[in-house]
């Protein structure tokens, strides 16, 4: 099937990235975390200078209530249910502590606990809401109507929820297809990067399986649907991400896992201290004094800022050089990865097909650049990512195109036009050459053997040259292959959709040997619960909506940021903003430094607590010394912490991920 095309105005109005999924964004004041967490922090910091100034207690006391009120009842009436369950919630424990620091007089200490934790709250809820967005978003990569033919020949427009299987739907040229099936009739290319990830639109002829939310090029294809839309491709994506979110073992800071023995412990203590000086005729308010100043002093506040600083430090240091790590559990999480696989478009290449070769023929009296120019020329017209990448090379070598005339596409086929006289055709060798025994079909079997894909020029029914084009390697992939073997002690799989010849070539540049290839997306997290169920923490690097259930069901996600898809950036714990791969093994080198910092700050601030406990049990601690060693103590863990926000640490992480 032929037809004659004309280039297309670019709507600018289109997702840039090759499947984007359509933002539907929850708002952050729509989450009700976050609005009383933002009420808790107005009127703290309302209150706080009218302290500071030394106004009258009635100014601002109000204000710390409210302060209290909007931003504890939430954890603290959580904790209660906890509670009622026979498990006792550290956010309860935090809202006892700040009542009690309240209680003795430490107000502003108290309402600054307070916030801290509705803050933390709120930022939880709003990272589950907005992964939740992308999942819902997936569906919108498939159109909402299709094409349905009826049995006399018309044509009806339908929601895709109410094609059956049997049913024949019409695809035209640029539409997306709307249910999985196979092609009854007709020739196009259709671009499924959203679902195999592979960087090249893929011909498509009767016969061959279609996938729902994929793009079709510039032919028309007649489809009967094999699979009810709730079970095509993209339904089962979205289930998979929102199963392996949900699957997906909770994680914990280190210092939360001790957290229910501490917690019962101090309460205990607390209680003791109140209770059994009070039995030995000590004074009310002395017993009362005596049990706060070592609810105070025996709080895991300090611990728990013990924990943070090192992980916020680096967090806010991987920020500065383009990685957006979500959350100081992630951060943690990094530096326990001992396997890493990666996808293979986007991440470890760059994602756009360039002409790696161009090979005119003996006797075609053509030169390369002469070869360049005559096929840029014909497939000027067209928008396929091959003609573009044709067109570009061109123009990199300042090449002069000359005008085309007489410009038809055939889908699966190629393109001709007439230049400068003499009639050029330019696509697929098999399907453009007659003897599968020349040196043209020599040429193209050596570019497709080493990865390449062949394109055939044809000047005048004689074949004139051969063009090959790949995906180029990042610059920084063997490299960022090497640190991470390093790293893990393990060389990182390969988990791609596109084929096993190009996979394998691919691999072979960048150093890897696990090649896994022609992978759909729940192939792709089956090789990673593999991995997981083997003992091993998988980091996942990928970019696509394909890599998004593998994301999702690793130890931890990471995804390129500038062509990542909008499913695969909400679904990954961190994302890769400038789209620097080297950045994969120094964050995670940073992250293992993180982890010593905070091992070293635990050290600190249990011999800070345990020697103003002994003091307090054993003697007389003063409430104001008991408060000054508290804050001391986690004001030196702070400071330990910030080291990681130099530049030179991002730089020793660096040195270590290449050592």
């Amino acid at each position: 099937m032929t037809s004659t095309l004309t280039p297309q105005p670019v709507d600018r109005a289109k997702p840039a990235r090759t499947g984007a999924v359509p933002r539907r964004r929850t708002r952050v004041l729509a989450l009700p975390e976050a609005r009383w967490a933002a009420a808790a922090t107005v009127f703290f910091l309302l209150a706080l200078p009218l302290q500071l100034t030394g106004a009258p207690a009635w100014t601002w006391g109000p204000l710390y209530a409210l302060s209290y009120a909007t931003g504890g009842w939430e954890p603290g009436w959580e904790g209660l249910k906890a509670l009622r369950e026979r498990t006792l919630d550290v956010d309860l424990l935090m809202v006892v502590a700040a009542l009690g620091a309240a209680s003795i007089g430490q107000v502003m200490d108290g309402a600054l606990l307070i916030v801290i934790f509705a803050t933390s709250g709120a930022l939880e809820a709003l990272a589950t809401a907005r992964t939740a967005d992308s999942v819902r978003g997936l569906l919108d990569l498939a159109p909402a109507t299709a094409t349905r033919l009826t049995p006399d020949g018309g044509e009806q427009t339908v929601p895709v929820g109410e094609l059956a299987v049997g049913d024949t739907v019409l695809v035209r040229p640029g539409e997306r297809l709307g249910a999985d099936g196979r092609v009854l009739d007709g020739a196009s290319e259709v671009d499924q990067a959203t679902i195999t990830g592979e960087p090249l639109p893929v011909a498509k002829e009767q016969g061959d399986e279609v996938f729902a939310g994929t793009l079709n090029g510039t032919g028309a294809l007649r489809i009967r649907v094999e699979r009810d839309a709730a079970d095509s491709v993209i339904a089962r994506i979205v289930r998979m991400v929102e199963e392996a979110s949900e699957t997906k073992a909770p994680t914990q800071l280190f210092i939360e896992k001790v957290e229910q023995r501490y917690s019962l412990g101090m309460v205990a203590a607390t209680v003791a201290v109140f209770l059994v000086p009070l039995a030995f005729g000590e004074q009310l308010t002395d017993a009362l004094l005596r049990a706060m100043t070592f609810m105070i002093v025996a709080s895991p506040c300090a611990v728990v800022l013990a924990t943070m600083p090192p992980l916020l430090s680096a967090i806010a240091n991987a920020g500065r050089h383009g990685v957006l790590v979500k959350s100081a559990v992630v951060m943690e999480r990094l530096g326990q990865v001992d396997a890493v696989a990666l996808d293979k478009t986007g991440t470890l290449t760059e994602g756009s097909p360039r002409v790696t070769d161009v090979r005119p023929l003996p006797g075609s009296g053509l030169q390369e650049r002469e070869l360049l120019a005559l096929a840029a020329a014909a497939e000027r017209p067209s928008e396929h990512p091959l003609a573009r990448a044709v067109v570009d090379a061109a123009r990199a070598r300042g090449l002069d195109l000359p005008d085309a005339r007489d410009f038809t596409s055939a889908p699966g086929v190629g393109v001709t036009a007439v230049v400068d006289g003499r009639e050029i055709a330019v696509g697929a060798p098999a399907r453009l050459l007659d003897d599968a025994a020349g040196a043209a079909a020599r040429t193209a079997a050596e570019l497709e053997e080493s990865g390449r894909t062949a394109v055939l020029v044809v000047v005048d029914g004689a074949p004139a040259g051969l063009l090959g084009i790949a995906d180029r390697l990042r610059p920084d992939a063997a490299a960022t292959v090497a640190a991470l073997t390093t790293l893990t002690g393990a060389a990182p799989a390969l988990l791609t959709g596109d084929n096993p010849r190009a996979a394998a070539h691919l691999a072979a540049e960048a150093g890897i040997t696990d090649v896994r290839a022609g992978l759909l997306p729940q192939d792709k997290m089956a090789a990673v619960q593999e991995l997981e169920s083997a003992g091993r923490k998988v980091l996942v690097v990928g970019d696509g909506v394909n890599d998004a259930p593998a994301l999702a069901a690793a130890h931890t996600g990471v995804a390129m940021g500038r062509a990542g898809s909008d499913l695969a950036l909400e679904t990954a714990d961190a994302v890769i903003v400038r789209d620097e791969l080297a950045a994969v093994p120094t964050t995670v080198a940073l992250s293992r430094r993180a982890r010593r910092l905070v091992v070293q700050n635990l050290v600190i601030a249990g011999v800070f607590i345990t020697g103003l406990v002994v003091w307090d049990l054993a003697g007389n601690l003063p409430l104001p010394l008991g408060v000054a060693g508290h804050e001391g103590s986690t004001v030196l863990v702070g400071l330990n912490g910030l080291r990681l926000l130099r530049e030179s640490a991002w730089r020793r992480a660096a040195a270590e991920g290449t050592g």
